[in-house]
């Protein structure tokens, strides 16, 4: 074989290849940022397995099913593991819970989770699946790791140097009620152990609330806050 027709044939496999790659980084970006709710940007819907509904995603199905509007026999969450059908935002076409779309072909979260069947697009979440959790989280999987006895994952930064609470994320806000172990809101480790949502404490704060709420210890070391109380006291009412 001539040494120019190996040339024209390794030309065309390159043009061939180049054009793949381009069809499955347009297929990765079309629509992406364009679709989705306040909660996730994606391109698809989920059909609850539940009620058989159609929504951008769970939390969206939560709030609409558990708002003052709807019955209070018919208020429920959604079971969010057995959620087996989605939508193409595209194409519209209904199919099995899947990163690319069977009829259009466009990637309908460039995050997928096979196990949770979650979907974002917005990729600088860095998220991650926890086994242990059972869940996905955000933050980077390198900078987390699971406390199995508070059930959840924490940063390495507070590893051995946190206090241990038994299933400690697994209530809800001792603020505003809110479950605390899938909430999208931060949440802080108090001293004590005790979880609560970051904006609650902030707001705790606001009204010299300095305890925590669910022990009564203190949010902080006011040790020295109390030795310069005492001081005060004892300048105006001096012990003879």
């Amino acid at each position: 074989m001539s040494c120019w027709l190996l040339k024209k044939m390794g030309s065309s496999y390159e043009s061939e290849g180049t054009y793949f790659e381009e069809k499955e980084v347009s297929l990765m970006e079309i629509g992406s940022g364009n679709y989705g709710c306040s909660h996730y940007k994606r391109r698809c819907k989920i059909r609850a397995p539940c009620c058989g509904d159609i929504f951008n995603c769970r939390h969206c199905h939560n709030e609409a099913k558990n708002s003052l509007e709807t019955n209070p026999l018919d208020r429920h969450d959604i079971p969010r593991h057995e959620i087996e059908k989605v939508i193409c935002s595209l194409c519209g076409t209904e199919q099995d819970a899947q990163q690319y779309c069977i009829n259009c072909g466009v990637c309908m979260g460039k995050y997928y989770c096979a196990k949770c069947k979650f979907f974002d697009d917005d990729i600088t979440k860095n998220q991650y699946h926890c086994d242990e959790c059972g869940i996905c989280r955000t933050g980077g999987k390198d900078n987390f790791f699971h406390c199995k006895t508070c059930g959840c994952c924490y940063s390495k930064e507070m590893k051995d140097k946190h206090r241990c609470v038994e299933r400690a994320m697994h209530h809800n806000c001792p603020i505003c009620f809110e479950f605390i172990f899938d909430t999208m809101k931060d949440i802080t480790v108090l001293r004590c152990g005790h979880t609560i949502h970051l904006e609650c404490l902030k707001e705790m704060e606001k009204h010299y609330r300095y305890t925590c709420p669910v022990c009564s210890k203190s949010l902080w070391d006011m040790s020295k806050l109390w030795s310069k109380i005492d001081q005060e006291v004892n300048q105006q009412f001096p012990i003879a």
